[in-house]
């Protein structure tokens, strides 16, 4: 019995990150934030004894980005640079890129005016056997997927 053309779904584990000025592509996670939009109920003294339903404000989830921690001061420096000077000349453009098994691009999210809002590093143990990890968490406003 001939089958068709398998289409397997690709894995969550192969992606790469790429942030304007910042040469930093390995991440161990990389969250794809919501995007919803609200719904505004509107109603006349003329209309149907219910409501009606408007599309209201979109509002973008804040990308997280997870990292074991280096010597690299890139992402530090740029949460500083925002409590510094604020966000207005630190915000950049980054992707989020879904790779397949063969190592091609197969998935690619674009998202516009990023800026820190929060950086943390998990805590440190003397009894730990752990990776130090660096988080970054990223406001921005908008989103959109390209591939």
């Amino acid at each position: 019995m001939a089958t068709g053309k398998r289409n397997d779904p690709y894995r969550n584990f192969r992606f790469r990150v790429v942030i304007d000025g910042i040469q930093i592509a390995a991440f161990s996670d990389a969250t794809i934030p919501d995007i919803s939009t609200e719904a505004v109920e509107y109603r006349e003294g003329t209309d149907a004894p219910h409501s009606r339903k408007l599309s209201g404000l979109t509002k973008f989830g804040n990308v997280t980005l997870k990292r074991g921690l280096t010597d690299s001061m890139e992402l530090y420096n740029w949460r500083k640079a925002v409590v510094q000077k604020g966000a207005l000349n630190n915000r950049r453009s980054l992707s989020i890129i879904l790779v397949d098994e063969e190592g091609n691009d197969k998935a690619q999210w674009d998202i516009i005016e990023a800026w820190p809002i929060k950086y943390d590093v998990s805590a440190l143990s003397a009894k730990g056997n752990e990776v130090s990890i660096e988080n970054i968490e990223l406001a921005h406003e908008g989103i959109s997927r390209v591939k």
